[in-house]
């Protein structure tokens, strides 16, 4: 195919009529842009096969048309940026497309080849066309470059928060001081988590951020696709997040007491918590209210030394995997093992496998409900106070620590746990009997059901009618569970889990990650 002048010939264009630069114009329109449309567009106004592809040869519209490949490596190297060639047979125009990163080079290709000869007409719009093409191209891969620095924003943002919920604040502040200095600066934060729709949960975490004004750290919840987490460290986050909640029917916000940021993992458990009362709430917002939890009533040395006996068995550790097998396992405690490993960002069978071990080394069966609800007061009582003995605490050997069932004797923790469930006793249905039995069974409705001699679902209408009466979380894994646990277990409604490091001569269990 050789290279040949361009030429004037009588025929015009077969499709665009008169006013095809008006045409071409409307294809810029918002909800047009699109180089498809342009290269359709383009074969129809001058009868001919149009292809736009990348310098590598991948087609990006239109399809393939055959052409000299020393011809197209001149235009790609930029060495030439148009050719006008022809065969006998068909007529071609070559463009190269530029690219602001490649110099000289091509970032893309034109090829537009047709029987008839080039007029002036037909070869104004195939240049008109390929400048149109250049800034589609350059709007795409400015668009494209945005959404990678959103990705990858997000995934930072993630793994601040994956470190934070570990309790390894060091690290996350390391990690936020090039992108977001002093963010993490504070000592104490809120958690809140807000509840909308999947579709809407993009928009909603972009208002997050604008409302905190870069004082808080805005995640899109890696467990729960409509969720978005906030920990909000500035004063005021609350009432900024609360505000969104207008003109937003069905989205719901729910918030932690103020924590240190080593506890973030505890006040996301109580922002979901309070999220799950307001869903029940005219304002659809809810903070944790400061209630009475069973720990608060317990004797604090006791329940500190008992907490050390049972995980006497992990000191034997090093200090690295022992924190790590805590942290994962309060989590895998507060969640499922799907979403604790979402949200730590590791599989869910590394979660698994390190809650064995924890397992394994307790003697705890972390598949009975009452046992993981003990566990839930150990892990989490040494996360709040320390290790017991630490020579910094003042603290040094205890006397033998009681037992679980002990720590919930004394008359004040009855009273709490008489107190909570009596609620229960104004439904007709007898929730209290239904919600004793499905503890009981694990939450297994089904075996609560045979229990029972109920409908399965019949159980799970009762434990989700008892929700709001108590004010607590029960279908989901979490903190709400486990105090219900206790009040049943302070009544002698149920027995007390025996989880006292008994297995601590075992030898440890491999982990398999």
């Amino acid at each position: 195919m050789a290279g040949r002048a361009e030429e004037d010939t009588p025929h015009p264009p077969r499709e665009p009529g008169a006013d095809w630069a008006g045409q071409l114009l409307d294809l810029l329109r918002p909800g047009a842009r699109d180089p498809r449309r342009i290269v359709a567009w383009l074969g129809g106004a001058v009868g001919a096969a149009v292809c736009l592809q990348e310098p590598g040869g991948r087609l990006v519209a239109g399809r393939p048309v055959p052409l000299d490949t020393a011809v197209l490596t001149d235009v790609v190297a930029g060495r030439i940026s148009a050719a006008a060639l022809e065969d006998g047979t068909r007529y071609v125009r070559v463009v190269g497309i530029s690219h602001p990163e490649r110099g000289p080079a091509a970032g893309a290709v034109l090829t537009v080849a047709r029987p008839e000869p080039f007029d002036r007409r037909a070869a104004d719009i195939v240049v008109r066309a390929a400048s149109v093409l250049e800034l589609l191209l350059r709007e795409r891969e400015s668009a494209d470059a945005g959404r990678r620095l959103d990705r990858a924003t997000a995934d930072l943002r993630l793994a601040i928060l994956q470190l934070l919920m570990v309790e390894d604040t060091v690290f996350a502040r390391r990690v936020a001081a090039g992108l977001w200095p002093g963010l993490l600066e504070g000592d104490t934060a809120r958690v809140y988590v807000i509840e909308t729709t999947p579709g809407e949960r993009h928009a909603l975490a972009e208002a997050c951020a604008e409302a905190t004004s870069g004082t808080a750290l805005v995640v899109r919840c890696p467990a729960v696709d409509a969720h978005v987490i906030v920990v909000g460290l500035g004063p005021g986050a609350g009432d900024r997040l609360a505000a969104l909640l207008d003109g937003r029917p069905g989205t719901f916000l729910g918030g932690s007491l103020r924590q240190r940021l080593a506890r973030t993992a505890t006040a996301y458990g109580q922002a979901v918590s309070a999220l799950a009362v307001a869903r029940f709430r005219p304002g659809r917002a809810a903070v944790y209210a400061e209630r009475t939890h069973p720990e608060l009533l317990m004797d604090p040395d006791g329940l500190r030394a008992w907490s050390a006996r049972v995980l006497r068995p992990l000191d034997t550790l090093p200090h690295h995997i022992r924190a790590e097998l805590l942290a994962t396992t309060r989590l895998g405690l507060e969640f499922t093992a799907v979403n604790a490993a979402k949200v730590l960002g590791v599989s869910r069978n590394t979660v698994r496998a390190r809650m064995d071990r924890v397992q394994s080394l307790t003697g705890a069966d972390l598949s009975r409900l009452t046992a993981r609800a003990a566990a839930h007061v150990a892990v989490n009582t040494e996360a709040v106070h320390g290790p017991y003995g630490d020579p910094y605490d003042g603290h040094g050997s205890a006397a033998e620590p009681a037992g679980l069932g002990g720590l919930l004797a004394p008359p004040a923790l009855r009273d709490w746990a008489e107190d909570l469930l009596a609620r229960l006793d104004a439904d007709g249905r007898d929730l209290r009997r239904t919600l004793r039995a499905w503890i009981a069974a694990d939450a297994n409705a089904e075996r609560a059901a045979r229990h029972l001699g109920v409908h399965a679902q019949t159980v799970r209408e009762h434990v989700r009618a008892a929700e709001p009466v108590l004010e607590r979380q029960l279908l989901a894994t979490g903190s709400d569970l486990y105090e219900v646990v206790l009040a049943h277990i302070a009544t002698g409604a149920l027995a007390a889990p025996a989880l006292d490091g008994a297995n601590g001569g075992q030898p440890d269990a491999p982990v398999h990650e």
